[in-house]
């Protein structure tokens, strides 16, 4: 290997976790920053779930695009991009959000530049691992959970000091930009070539080559039985993410200091999983997506069943564990059997199919709570990984099954 391509495999990794870094700190501060910038723009929590809303309808066009455009113009310069743009949104939201539609405006543009930048980012990580061989998807995920502990345990401090949310953002700001700046040093503006290969063609035929035919090499249904499971997985994730305080505090009557603290154990149960599995073998990626929904599932029954806060963290520890493991592993699968031409596209089909899942598991918890109770919500959430372990085999394998030798 020619040493251009070792500094590629070295840089490559180092790009996708300072991005994920980034990526993981925004989201720490956003969430911690939430109550800030409601009391900040005046709403009521009716008016602040409506605006709220207004990240997802930002967030999925924006994801749809990015593959087409990751494809066009190649990773290193959209990533950066969306980086840069996320970086000033939340600014913007911190500084100018100062009444329902000021929010409503600036949550559509933070939309927008994280659903761009959660596209180019987790296509990074899957380009990354094909290129320097190593496990980059999982350990990158396990960074931006890690990343999430640190910096809401961080806003929370600046918060007890009355700190306003624009010195938050102020400080991400600064941590995407570093990261974007490292991104566009770290990656060649070319893929490395690596010896044996086909050597280069000139570059009116590369020139040719920058657009790929719509369809070429894009396994589109497979991506979308994959994407089906991944909303699932991002749908229980999310679920026990904004609603592990809520059980906490109304069913197991802790105190507001206690129940806040589930979430980040959540996030850094996920971050210690992703970082100690990142080195499983992904030629048996179906059976690690089997063990995380058993684990999900049986982790959400727990807490449902739970009369003491002991046990109700140990089943959000086993929840944690399990779907840590899950979205990691399906964009894995998609990465290793999609052709690099249509990488960005198959990336954010699959991204914005389990985006739909992060968004509605929420929801899906509290339409359960409101008809069983926050117990039966729990069981409803358990369901979701009992669905996946019936249907990850049969969905997986017409994707592993194109990757196979022989099989194009």
């Amino acid at each position: 290997m020619t040493s251009l391509a070792v500094q590629a495999n070295l840089k490559g990794p180092g790009a996708s976790y300072a991005s994920f870094a980034a990526f993981g700190m925004f989201w720490g501060t956003w969430g911690a920053s939430i109550p800030r910038i409601r009391d900040q723009s005046v709403l009521t929590d009716g008016q602040l779930g409506t605006a709220l809303l207004f990240i997802g309808a930002g967030a999925l066009p924006a994801m749809l695009l990015t593959g087409r455009l990751l494809d066009r113009f190649g990773i290193r310069m959209i990533t950066a991009a969306a980086l840069i743009l996320q970086a000033a949104a939340g600014f913007c939201v911190a500084v100018t959000a100062t009444g329902m539609t000021r929010l409503c405006l600036a949550l559509l543009l933070v939309g927008a530049s994280s659903g761009a930048a959660d596209v180019a980012i987790n296509a990074g990580a899957g380009h990354a691992e094909r290129e320097a061989r190593k496990p980059v998807i999982t350990r990158s995920h396990g960074t931006f959970s890690a990343l999430v502990v640190c910096s809401s345990l961080l806003t929370g401090v600046l918060n007890g000091f009355d700190a306003p949310p624009a010195v938050s953002f102020t400080l991400v700001a600064a941590a995407m930009a570093a990261a974007a700046v490292y991104v566009l040093f770290a990656l060649p503006s070319r893929p490395q070539v690596r010896e044996g290969a086909p050597a280069p063609e000139p570059d009116g035929a590369e020139a040719d080559r920058d657009v790929p035919a719509p369809n070429a090499l894009f396994p589109v249904l497979p991506v979308v039985l994959v994407g089906f499971l991944g909303a699932l997985a991002l749908a229980g994730e999310n679920a026990h993410q904004s609603w592990a305080a809520v059980f906490f505090e109304d069913i197991l009557h802790t105190g507001a200091d206690l129940s806040s603290t589930a979430p980040a154990m959540f996030a850094a149960v996920a971050a210690i999983t992703r970082f100690s599995t990142g080195r499983l073998n992904p030629d048996r990626a179906t059976r690690t997506v089997l063990l995380g929904a058993a684990a999900a599932a049986v982790g959400a029954g727990l807490i449902a069943g739970s009369t003491t806060v002991a046990a109700a963290l140990a089943g959000l520890t086993v929840a944690a564990a399990g779907t840590a493991v899950l979205y990691p592993t399906l964009l894995g699968i998609v990465s290793r059997t999609t052709s690099g031409d249509a990488q960005g596209r198959a990336t954010s089909l699959l991204a914005t199919m389990s985006y739909l899942g992060f968004l509605l598991g929420p929801v899906y918890v509290g339409l359960w709570a409101d008809a069983a109770g926050l117990r039966g919500a729990m069981i409803a959430v358990a369901a979701l990984g009992v669905v996946l372990v019936f249907l990850a085999p049969k969905m997986l394998r017409p994707t592993l099954h194109a990757s196979a030798p022989g099989n194009g």
